[in-house]
């Protein structure tokens, strides 16, 4: 704590923050280069981030799925429907549904507290329960044994059997009165009786009072007059996979086509993210740039509301990113991706074949415009497979995809950016921007220690001034008093 003036009657603390004020001017520019540094580093991450949003959206469109969709529709809707995938044919199938595939299950009425021990509620299971059931894996039926204590429940016995992965699922329903006993898969596997056999554990059938096995049935259905069965409710065919949900009345007519609209939606998703990203970077590089609008100091802060502070700030930023050639040789290289031919073998092999051209407007930095849609859906429709290698080829060379060779600009484009100005979790020494940063840092440091140094020159400076003009008073002083004494 310092206190001047006292002998001067000047205010010294004032006198040194103009000085210092003056001395601080440079310092001030370094901290709002600073700024600037960092809000150039969160522009081009927030790039970035625009670019990998896209890259990430461009996967799909590297898919066959994307392009070669194909719409199932029935003519008995509740009875068997059915998904395509990309190996389907086109055409019609003829599916008569005659059985669902059923579950097998048997049920007991037993009423009882099934928390209680059972020999509270006189129930006698045997000292084990053994029961059988299909291993697929085996290929036979195979036998399980479970262990009864003294301390069990009915609960804890079905618990026990549904604790390995048996196919078969036990509970008892207080609401009803009933055990279940049921197996967690349809169709019929054991060919030579029940899906679950207990003929080694009488008590636990007569004491449960469980009754005959009900179902365990497979689907049985015709396809074009062949009698076929399935194990489950649906079956794979041709690339095509019916499903089925109740018996036909008759046969059921299934129509397998391109499904060229959702393709198209597919494309026309994908273009709108694209001149997204498009006016994003092409917008950084137009932006007007005022010169005159530094980055604010603390102190000019002090003085400004916040609306005044944000209207500052935002053309401050503005132009920010102009002329960085990380994006305009990333726009330009993008927008090459989509002007080259590209050899499918077939006789799309341009996006001017499909109705869709860049924009002739060169302030739009090479937007995609879809001047035909119809075009587009009629070549989806019937040439899905040239469109997708138009759009997808993964080789090099002249039969490189347009989206690849697209990924191939972004990614070269990330990665500039990213030499500029680093990841989220990069330190500075990572990017070009962190170490000039880092410099600037230094720097600032070492400013600042030499403003300590010039704030206390000029305070021990004032201070002798004071202590002269002390002695000086003092001086006049004791001659006033020698004078006034004669």
């Amino acid at each position: 704590m310092r206190i001047g003036g006292l002998a001067s009657g000047m205010d010294i603390d004032q006198l040194v923050n103009k000085l210092m004020a003056a001395e601080r001017m440079p310092l001030d520019r370094m901290e709002q280069d600073r700024t600037t540094l960092t809000w150039k580093r969160d522009s081009f991450r927030d790039i970035n981030k625009s670019l990998l949003e896209l890259d990430e959206m461009m996967y799909n469109m590297k898919l066959s799925t994307t392009y070669k969709t194909k719409l199932v529709s029935s003519s008995q809707e509740g009875a068997v429907t059915a998904t395509g995938s990309t190996s389907s044919t086109n055409g019609t199938y003829n599916i008569a549904v005659t059985q669902l595939a059923s579950s097998a299950i048997r049920t007991g009425e037993l009423d009882i507290d099934p928390d209680k021990l059972l020999k509270e509620v006189d129930i006698d299971l045997g000292s084990e329960i053994k029961f059988s059931t299909y291993d697929e894996k085996e290929g036979n039926m195979v036998e399980h044994t479970v262990q009864v204590t003294d301390e069990d429940t009915l609960n804890s016995i079905l618990n026990k059997i549904n604790k390995e992965d048996k196919n078969v699922r036990a509970f008892y329903d207080s609401q009803s009165k009933k055990v279940f006993l049921e197996t967690t898969r349809t169709g019929d596997y054991n060919k030579d009786g029940a899906e679950i056999v207990f003929d080694k554990s009488p008590l636990f059938v007569q004491n449960l009072n469980l009754g005959e096995e009900k179902g365990g049935k497979d689907a049985i259905f015709t396809y074009n007059d062949v009698e076929m069965t399935s194990k489950d409710n649906s079956y794979k065919l041709n690339g095509i996979t019916f499903q089925f949900k109740n018996v036909t009345d008759g046969s059921a007519t299934l129509t397998v086509k391109n499904d060229a609209d959702a393709a198209f939606d597919s494309i026309m998703k994908f273009i709108d993210k694209y001149n997204e990203v498009v006016e994003k970077l092409n917008g950084t590089q137009q932006e007007e740039k005022y010169r005159d609008y530094k980055p604010l100091t603390e102190e000019q802060k002090k003085e400004m509301s916040e609306d005044e502070i944000e209207l500052w700030e935002e053309k401050a930023k503005s132009g920010i990113l102009r002329g960085e050639s990380a994006i305009s040789d990333g726009l330009f290289a993008m927008r090459r991706s989509w002007y080259a031919n590209v050899k499918t073998g077939g006789k799309i092999t341009s996006l001017t074949q499909l109705g869709i051209t860049t924009s002739s407007d060169y302030l739009d930095g090479g937007k995609l415009i879809v001047k035909d849609e119809a075009k587009l859906k009629e070549a989806l429709r019937n040439d899905p497979d040239n469109v997708y290698k138009l759009f997808s080829n993964d080789v090099e060379g002249d039969d490189r995809g347009i989206i690849n060779r697209l990924d191939d600009a972004i990614t070269s484009t990330i990665n500039k950016i990213e030499e500029r100005a680093g990841k989220g979790y990069h330190t500075l020494e990572n990017y070009t921007l962190g170490k000039q940063m880092k410099s600037l840092n230094k720097q600032i440091d070492a400013f600042e220690d030499r403003l300590v140094q010039v704030e206390n020159r000029y305070w021990s400076q004032f201070t002798a001034m004071e202590k002269a003009i002390q002695r000086m008073n003092q001086q006049s002083t004791y001659l006033m008093q020698q004078f006034g004494g004669q």
